[in-house]
């Protein structure tokens, strides 16, 4: 089997330097507008060229999603921005709508075409049509068993390449397309302003008791979270994947912070890579920790194996760490970082670099940015230095425990 491609999200610059240095295959990102994700910063025209000469001189392909369904009212403006993407050189669209395919088909040619998860392939029969009508890839919908997916395979060209969600949130609408958000909140989620009503507590009133709230779970006062997805994991699953047929395997996070680009990325690329030199061997607890390690809801392998279950007791992320730093530079056993949360000497941080298990790293001989000894580094983006015999890239984070985490 070929080794799948790893694809992970860059919601910003930062976001996209943490996935190019941790290790992806490639990125997907989002312009100023036809994308489905308004709350990241997104790139510029002239930043998306920045991204693309970045990515691409390091071997790394892009993806720019086109994903949202465009009112009447914007069309006008499509070509335009496909063609203005085109020129900055990126390497597929992620497309939903039939319309945006063929305009990207006329104002782009030259760029091949991916279908999003938004638009709900779950059957080879669309896969195949799809592909006749200019689609080099399919995001398969979230909601394929991967006996499924393995039979989509089977019954699809095999030119047309399969990639399917392997890591990240997930939600409670068939394929993301949700309207509870525009009813509820006025925010439209197919046009990348989900408000996430998913994810608050709901209770029951009665019509004829208004103002009388009752639980809807068994816990007094608390109430239920009854539409709450939980996370996707699959890190466990390599091989059963690409076994199934997945050519590209997505993490989700666009809106996630740039430690967990750092962090699934890196954690991703070691178990593909493992998996591809020892296809029998487990994934090591160590690699399934370094998911435990960023912000989550509980964790599902979702409807890959069966029905994934709701978690209803809450709707908040279960946190383990904390970034402490970023690292700026490494050089005669010392490494320079920016600060970003308060750290001092004696207390023992983890240093994550690319393509390796997490070092432990005791914050010694720590000094100021003039090179004076100091007990603690406080204020925000502070510049200061450490000891550290191993040498670390620019990019690379440094992160705590927090306090009762588990360590694997």
């Amino acid at each position: 089997m070929k080794k799948p491609e790893l694809l992970a999200p860059a919601g910003d610059e930062e976001r996209l330097e943490a996935a190019l240095l941790y290790g992806a295959d490639a990125v997907y990102l989002g312009g100023r507008r036809f994308g489905m994700r308004a709350g990241p910063e997104n790139f510029s025209p002239d930043g998306l060229r920045r991204a693309v000469a970045l990515a691409h001189q390091k071997g790394v392909k892009v993806y720019l999603t086109c994903n949202t369904l465009p009112r009447q009212g914007e069309l006008a403006a499509l070509p335009a921005f496909l063609a203005d993407a085109a020129e900055a050189g990126v390497d597929a669209f992620i497309i939903a709508d039939l319309g945006v395919m063929e305009a990207a088909r006329q104002a782009a040619p030259q760029v091949a075409l991916h279908v999003s998860t938004q638009l709900g392939v779950v059957n080879a029969a669309t896969a195949t049509a799809l592909y006749k009508m200019g689609a080099s890839r399919v995001v398969l919908a979230r909601e394929l068993s991967l006996e499924e997916i393995a039979s989509i395979r089977r019954e699809t060209p095999p030119q047309l390449e399969l990639e399917a969600f392997v890591h990240g949130a997930m939600c409670m609408s068939v394929s993301g397309r949700c309207l509870l958000s525009q009813y509820l909140a006025g925010r439209d989620p197919n046009r990348g302003d989900c408000a996430q009503p998913c994810r608050w507590r709901y209770r029951l009133e009665e019509e004829s008791a208004p103002g009388v709230y009752h639980e809807i779970g068994e816990i007094p006062g608390q109430g239920s979270y009854l539409l709450n997805a939980g996370d996707l994991r699959m890190i466990e699953h390599i091989g059963a994947l690409a076994a199934a047929g997945v050519g590209s395997f997505k993490i989700e996070g666009r809106a996630k912070s740039v430690y967990y680009a750092a962090a699934v990325t890196n954690a991703y690329r070691i178990a593909i890579d493992r998996w591809a030199a020892a296809p029998d061997e487990p994934c090591p607890d160590w690699l399934v920790g370094e998911t435990e390690a960023v912000s989550h809801r509980p964790y599902t392998t979702g409807f890959y194996f069966g029905q994934p279950r709701q978690f209803t007791e809450s709707g908040q992320y279960l946190q383990s760490c904390q970034v402490a730093a970023v690292a700026e530079r490494w050089a005669d056993g010392r490494l320079w970082c920016r600060m970003k949360n308060r750290l001092r000497e004696g207390e023992e941080l983890e240093l994550l670099l690319p393509g390796r298990a997490p070092l432990a790293l005791p914050v010694a001989d720590l000094r100021d940015g003039a090179g004076e000894p100091i007990r603690e580094a406080v204020h925000p983006h502070m510049a200061f230095s450490l000891r550290c015999q191993e040498p670390a890239p620019r990019g690379a984070i440094l992160r705590r425990r927090l306090e009762g985490a588990p360590r694997r």
